[in-house]
């Protein structure tokens, strides 16, 4: 049996890892609020991306970027409005939406990052 948090824990740590050596600086993880959870906010350049991780020990339910649904990727986009809200960035930003999946297969986990994914 698959304990879910910890595979999310690791995932999430795999995925920020590719983001840093991608050249992202991330400003905030696992950040709350009554709505919900922003898995990663990260610094692109001039583009903010808020990023939702998706972590999978195999494909038997597809691709794990696939788990972001509509309702998903718009409960994101008010995360990110009341992220915006609270933290104020100085600067103007462009907003981009991505998912980073993560698969934990063989020796190295696959990671794919899909950026503005929505």
């Amino acid at each position: 049996m698959v304990d879910r948090r910890a595979l999310g824990r690791w995932g999430e740590d795999v995925a920020v890892r590719h983001l840093e050596a991608s050249g992202l600086v991330v400003l905030d993880r696992n950040w709350r609020c009554r709505e919900g959870e922003l898995d990663v906010v990260a610094r692109d350049g001039t583009t903010l991306a808020f990023v939702e991780v998706k972590t999978r020990s195999g494909r038997g339910y597809g691709e794990p970027a696939e788990a972001v649904s509509r309702v998903k990727a718009r409960r994101i986009h008010v995360l990110a409005a009341r992220w915006l809200g609270e933290r104020r960035p100085v600067g103007s930003w462009d907003l981009r939406f991505d998912v980073v999946s993560v698969v934990r297969g063989g020796p190295e986990p696959e990671v794919v990052h899909l950026r503005g994914a929505f």
